[in-house]
């Protein structure tokens, strides 16, 4: 396996320490899902929604969370599975961990699935990391100093888009119910007016493949927060532009309610185009968009 083994200090600023555990971690977290994803594994329903949570997720969430725990023992840890680990009081930084994203995939052998980790100070995104331990592969981003995966440095497209009709990655969250008129008409819009939508359930391996510019656009609506800043963090540092659904700057502070956890992500030259195939997909359906 071509994991990176790039020195992840390297361009990370202040948080060269926190991102080379992160980094690690998330690898042995990969390797563990790996080394277990073709064996038997317990599967439980998580929810009334119909999603799932695996032994997999259990078993990686605990190595993650360990290892942070050992090495930031003042910070404040939050995990998709195992709640919160409150920190003394005052805490300033918090890490987000989402083991297994795209749990729903493993539990029926789809090998798409990724480890993600992020760091927030005052609640403001400052480290992401993802790993895709089927591929090998790992990302990071720091505010201010840029996003990196296994070539080097990732930088966003420039020019117009390569194709009439874009490709574009869909999430929603898991509070949003059937039938929600506003997903709805977001999902039909999206399908009239791009020549592949992907739902992957896996947000951050969404984020990872925009960063990468393998994609054109995301569109997220309610969307999960354990995953979010990881992802975003990718692309913004990457060169992609972020906003709410009605092309208003996104606010990427943790903390907030699922309403206020919809964008749209993509490169510049992409992004009106797909801010006006929102507009018209939505109509009055869709007032009331933006926090």
């Amino acid at each position: 396996m071509d994991t990176w083994t790039a020195d992840p200090g390297d361009g990370a600023g202040e948080f060269a320490r926190e991102c080379r555990v992160a980094v690690r971690a998330a690898e042995d977290a990969g390797a563990l899902l790996r080394s277990r994803f073709h064996g038997a594994f317990r599967v439980d329903a998580k929810g009334a929604d119909g999603d799932v949570v695996t032994e997999l997720d259990l078993l990686a969430e605990e190595l993650v969370t360990r290892r942070l725990a050992e090495r930031f023992p003042a910070d404040r840890i939050r995990a998709e599975e195992g709640g919160e680990r409150a920190g003394p009081p005052g805490a300033r930084r918090t890490w987000l961990v989402d083991p297994l994203d795209g749990s729903n995939n493993v539990a029926i052998g789809l090998p798409a699935y990724v480890v993600g980790i992020a760091l927030c100070v005052d609640d403001e995104p400052v480290l992401g990391v993802v790993h895709d331990p089927v591929a090998g592969r790992t990302w990071r981003a720091v505010r201010g100093a840029g996003a990196y995966g296994p070539t080097g440095r990732l930088r966003a497209p420039t020019g117009p888009p390569g194709a009439a009709r874009p490709v574009l990655g869909w999430t929603q969250g898991h509070g949003v119910p059937a039938g929600d008129p506003v997903a709805r008409a977001l999902k039909d819009g999206l399908e009239s007016g791009a020549r592949r939508v992907l739902q992957l359930w896996a947000p951050l391996l969404t984020w990872s493949l925009l960063a990468c510019g393998l994609i054109d656009g995301f569109v997220g609506y309610r969307a999960e927060e354990i995953d979010l800043p990881a992802g975003l963090l990718l692309a913004t540092e990457a060169g992609l532009e972020v906003r709410t659904l009605d092309g208003g700057p996104f606010d990427a502070r943790i903390g907030r309610p699922d309403t206020a956890r919809s964008y749209v992500a993509a490169r510049p030259e992409v992004l009106p185009a797909l801010l006006a195939l929102l507009a018209e997909s939505t109509g009055p359906a869709g007032s009331g968009l933006a926090p």
